[in-house]
């Protein structure tokens, strides 16, 4: 069995999840990188091929003590909200980017959402609140 680096993994994951993730000039695509030491947004417009908005760490505005840490992601993902809400775009299709949805990809991607970013999504994870589910099957009593 050939021996594969993270880098060929993530790419040919990433691969697999740009055939089926698209984004429409309606619902533009943000798409996250990240790196050791910092991490970028983009919406982007696959239709046209031109980018709506962008954010990262590398901006004096948003650059911290590091880049690279959970803080960092959320201070951009706020700040690609507000740029895409400036744009007129109030939904988004989420591209991962090939990292597993955890850690400051979950960070960036939650303050959006927070920031305003889908928010018939939140509103609709907020509904299906999994403890509210299991309080009405019972106890076994009739």
């Amino acid at each position: 069995m050939p021996t594969r680096n993270r880098a060929e993994v993530r790419r040919a994951v990433h691969q697999r999840i740009r055939r089926k993730v698209r984004g429409t000039t309606e619902r533009p695509r943000l798409a996250i990188y990240r790196s050791l030491n910092h991490i970028y947004a983009q919406v982007i417009d696959d239709e046209q091929g031109k980018t709506l908005a962008s954010a990262s760490t590398t901006e004096k505005d948003l650059r911290g003590a590091t880049g690279g840490n959970l803080d960092a992601a959320q201070r951009v993902g706020r700040t690609i909200a507000e740029r895409a809400q400036a744009a007129g775009i109030s939904s988004v299709v989420f591209d991962r980017g090939g990292y597993l949805y955890h850690g400051r990809v979950k960070a960036l991607t939650d303050a959006a959402r927070e920031a305003g970013l889908n928010r018939d999504e939140a509103a609709a994870g907020a509904e299906a609140d999994p403890a509210a589910a299991h309080e009405d099957e019972g106890n076994g009593e009739e």
